[in-house]
């Protein structure tokens, strides 16, 4: 559960779904910073996680959730100055 008080701790809070991106919205005054993102936009999809629950596929959720913290994991590590990079 993401706190208000998580919004200046972190640099970047993925959602998986539009629900929690309002929600995000909402207990972060609007996102001021630009630090609240779908997951899968980080791996250029402007889509949710599949739901499950929803689609009973739970291997495609598993699959969107790998590809959405992969590339989560890659754009961080550019972030990072030269020489930090984990091997």
């Amino acid at each position: 559960m993401v706190r208000r008080e998580d919004y200046e701790r972190y640099d970047v809070i993925a959602a998986m779904d539009e629900e929690n991106m309002r929600d995000l919205w909402h207990l972060t005054g609007g996102d001021p910073q630009g630090k609240c993102h779908l997951l899968l936009s980080f791996a250029g999809e402007a889509r949710e996680v599949a739901d499950p629950w929803y689609t009973g596929n739970f291997d495609a959720t598993y699959e969107d959730v790998l590809r959405g913290c992969r590339a989560l994991l890659a754009a961080l590590e550019q972030r990072l100055p030269a020489g930090e990079a984990r091997s």
